[in-house]
């Protein structure tokens, strides 16, 4: 592999950088004037076509990294792009950021989520997208039912690399790639590397460039950040006396499912407004948490890690650990929420009296010494909320193929028949062009 040195601290602009005349139009109309180092150094290697694996920090512009050089190919010619990325919340805002660049282009997005209804997604392939943004699970329940092909992706692209790898997607990444055309363009990102990600860097990549512009461990250049040492039943309150402190939109992290439940109820009862954002809510619950969150509609969004690299929110004011993580590296994601595209914000975390092993490895990991604060007074216990089972038990079944009978096609997949025995009857397949 190709290695790159990090990127100092210079001032760029786009210019430069083998961008089209169009695409930097439409950047300078959305005021992105300055690329990110991670923009900088990767956006003219994936114009040139090769193949990138990218390593920077939560926070630092992957999207258009990649984004960028993917839209202009196809732009100028008649291939597809896939986008692997391991959850939902991130599928959503990678399709959000790359619509504003593809839609003026004339390029057409579309998601892959689970959660989300089959026969929608299914419908979306009509349309003839360019790019498809894809969790794998998702995706491969589409190529088990046949209702979509890959043999026109020139462009794959892995984003969130090692966050796939830790939810144990790797086997289902590598299924994908081996049903992918072989002639095409690569660009990994991640936050860190592992030896598995090196190996499927070095199976399935052709001399891929290496550009990192922050080691591991690198936390956002202007977030500051805070320890208290409380604990556990302390800690209600004082997440009531730094709400008061704080009056901005602020994020916070629950280890658990039930736990961020039992914090945003405790939130709401100080009045403040508060949405929650984990694996026990539907994707339609998920969304309209985290929109409220942007709109201004929710204060405080109480989230686990499932959100600690799906949301993209400008303006988070504090962001705050009412849990340390499980895993280690997932602090620094989780304060990356805040302190985004060179904005400021400052980071607070709750550490029990039994959890000073864990500030080590916080420590260690960011190779810096964290401030830990006095506690400051904090208000009188409240009185405990009666508690409402507002999660009864669902019955979800998998969305079932509805007798499609794929047919032909090409791209990234055909229009599938219906059964005799289905509503609405079959207009026969389609055929995607070249």
């Amino acid at each position: 592999m190709i290695s790159s040195s990090a990127l100092h601290a210079e001032v760029h602009s786009f210019n430069g950088l083998g961008i089209s005349p169009n695409i930097l139009d439409i950047l300078a109309k959305l005021n992105f004037t300055t690329p990110t180092p991670i923009q900088y150094r990767a956006i003219p290697e994936g114009v040139a076509g090769k193949d990138v694996v990218g390593v920077a920090q939560t926070g630092t512009g992957k999207t258009l990294a990649f984004g960028i050089p993917l839209l202009q190919r196809l732009a100028g010619g008649t291939g597809r792009g896939l986008i692997l990325v391991p959850t939902r919340e991130l599928a959503l805002q990678v399709d959000e950021t790359l619509a504003k660049i593809a839609r003026p282009l004339g390029l057409r997005t579309t998601v892959f989520i689970g959660g989300a209804s089959m026969g929608m997604q299914i419908s979306s392939l009509r349309r003839d997208p360019h790019v498809i943004i894809a969790t794998p699970g998702r995706l491969l329940d589409h190529l088990a039912q046949k209702t979509i092909k890959l043999d026109m992706v020139e462009v794959l692209i892995l984003d969130e690399a090692d966050r796939m790898l830790d939810m144990g997607f790797w086997p289902q990444v590598k299924k994908i790639i081996a049903v992918a055309p072989t002639e095409r363009q690569t660009m990994l990102f991640s936050a860190t590397l592992s030896k598995d990600i090196m190996q499927l860097a070095t199976q399935h990549m052709k001399l891929p460039l290496r550009i990192e512009v922050a080691p591991a461990g690198t936390t956002v250049e202007k977030v500051s950040q805070e320890f208290f040492v409380v604990r556990k039943e302390d800690k209600g309150r004082l997440l009531e006396k730094i709400l008061s402190d704080y009056t901005g939109s602020t994020l916070v992290f629950s280890r658990t499912k039930h736990g961020a439940k039992r914090i945003m109820r405790t939130i709401a009862s100080m009045g403040h407004t508060a949405a929650e954002i984990h694996g026990n809510r539907s994707l339609s619950q998920r969304r309209e948490a985290l929109e409220g969150f942007k709109n201004g509609k929710y204060r405080v969004l109480v989230a686990t890690d499932i959100a600690s690299r799906g949301i993209d929110v400008k303006g988070i004011e504090l962001v705050l650990n009412y849990d340390l993580p499980m895993d280690t590296a997932d602090y620094v994601h989780r304060i990356g929420r805040t302190a985004r595209a060179g904005a400021e914000g400052h980071a607070i975390s709750f550490a029990e009296p039994h959890q000073k092993r864990e500030i080590r490895d916080i420590e260690h990991l960011i190779r810096k010494t964290v401030p830990i604060s006095v506690l400051p007074a904090l208000p009188p216990a409240r009185a405990a909320q009666p508690y409402v089972n507002d999660d009864r038990p669902r019955r979800f079944s998998r969305p079932q193929p509805g007798g499609y009978t794929p047919r032909g096609g090409s791209g990234f997949g055909s229009r599938p028949r219906r059964s005799a025995h289905s509503r609405t009857p079959s207009r026969g397949p389609r055929r995607f062009s070249r």
